[in-house]
């Protein structure tokens, strides 16, 4: 998760939104991600959805079964959509998205009826320092 976190502060040099993640297989990072949206111009550049990419390309699989994502932040509803589709084995975030967040804040959507795939979830792993990362950010933004 540390490194996850540093991957945040990349993301937060770049001026995006500080989020990293890490998909780990068997103890090995297969896939590294941030976020990118606003470099890439893309919105689908989530850092979690970069991870997943780059742990598939290194698979030649989109399936990645068994594989632990980490990231930062609570995932939003299509990055969830994508832990499903990869059958990402486990979850493991720091901080909360109050107004996004697709596994507890807003929606639960892995373990929504009918998902055949379920997702092992832990959260609030480096929670003080992803939180706190995420608030510097978003308070320079408002200065500006």
């Amino acid at each position: 998760m540390a490194e996850a976190l540093c991957l945040a502060e990349n993301a937060a040099a770049m001026d995006e939104v500080p989020v990293g993640a890490l998909v780990v297989l068997d103890g090995q990072v297969i896939g590294k991600g941030y976020n990118r949206c606003v470099s890439n111009n893309d919105p689908s550049a989530h850092a979690e959805i970069m991870a997943l990419r780059e742990a598939a390309m290194h698979l030649e699989n989109f399936r990645l079964d068994g594989a632990t994502l980490y990231v930062t932040l609570e995932p939003c509803l299509m990055c969830c959509g994508a832990l499903l589709q990869g059958r990402i084995a486990r979850l493991v975030y720091g901080a909360r998205e109050p107004r996004t967040g697709a596994v507890v804040s807003v929606h639960e959507c892995l373990r929504a009826v009918g998902v055949d795939h379920h997702v092992a979830i832990c959260e609030g792993i480096l929670l003080d320092q992803s939180a706190e990362l995420l608030k510097q950010f978003f308070n320079t933004k408002r200065k500006c």
